[in-house]
């Protein structure tokens, strides 16, 4: 079976400054990453040093993005709708050094202006996988070697997200904005062997029908990064120059 690829976000940031070439094609047609045929994008390959020499090739300084496998918490979004919530959600992967999957089928394609605004200048230093499916990213899970689970964050959750006791290797798993995770999703997460159940944020339904999607996200990435003492984020940097280094020194919610 064919393996799935993953990207670069810098590759991605490249052929999104080529959409208004007319002989730029879309990233994603019809939503399948096989049918990908994309001169401006390059897939990365297993081996950082392959990955460096891509790098320093379209002269781009920053560090080359790490293999998701070397991640301690990764987020799966299944079938996400909104280009500005997966763009958001990515900004947060790329600050808490966390991997994103992207599983289809897709609400939108990954040159969507609002998904590349939503994320700002952070593309370069996230880590994106695309599954064209729940079943893509099944075969994808099963091969990956060490301590995993699939965690389903949904409304109805058994357990609460900060009561939750999260490990290294978990897979946090967020469905649509309308339609939230399918059951053969829930069931997956809630199997013996690879499950690690469900988990939902308390919140006043009253008023509110559903957190939104990023901030969800937001909220699970940090308390479970916060369960592991941050330890993905104790990798230091080697990158220099004044615009990371204001990153550090300036206080900016844009």
């Amino acid at each position: 079976m064919r393996a799935v690829p993953y990207y670069s976000q810098f590759h991605l940031l490249q052929s999104l400054r080529h959409i208004n070439d007319a002989s730029s094609l879309s990233l994603f047609p019809n939503f399948r990453p096989s049918s990908l045929r994309i001169p401006h994008l390059s897939s990365f390959s297993n081996t950082r040093a392959d990955t460096h020499t891509k790098t320093k090739r379209n002269g781009n300084n920053s560090l080359p993005a790490p293999d998701p496998q070397q991640k301690l918490l990764q987020v799966v979004l299944v079938s996400p709708q909104i280009p500005g919530n997966a763009g958001c959600i990515a900004r947060t992967c790329a600050a808490s050094a966390v991997a994103l999957h992207l599983v289809g089928p897709l609400g939108f394609k990954v040159d969507d202006n609002k998904l590349k605004r939503a994320g700002l200048d952070y593309w370069p230093y996230v880590v994106v996988r695309i599954h064209g499916s729940w079943a893509e990213f099944q075969n994808y899970f099963k091969q990956q070697e060490g301590d995993k689970r699939l965690l389903a964050f949904t409304k109805r959750g058994t357990a609460i997200h900060s009561d939750f006791s999260y490990r290294k290797g978990d897979y946090l798993i967020f469905g649509s904005e309308t339609c939230g995770l399918p059951p053969d999703v829930l069931l997956d997460c809630k199997s013996e062997t690879f499950g690690g159940g469900t988990i939902r944020i308390p919140m006043v339904e009253t008023y509110v029908r559903c957190l939104n999607l990023s901030v969800s996200v937001g909220i699970a990435v940090y308390e479970a990064s916060r369960q592991l003492n941050y330890e993905q984020l104790q990798v230091p940097s080697t990158n220099s120059g004044d615009f990371e280094q204001s990153l550090l020194t300036e206080d900016i919610f844009a």
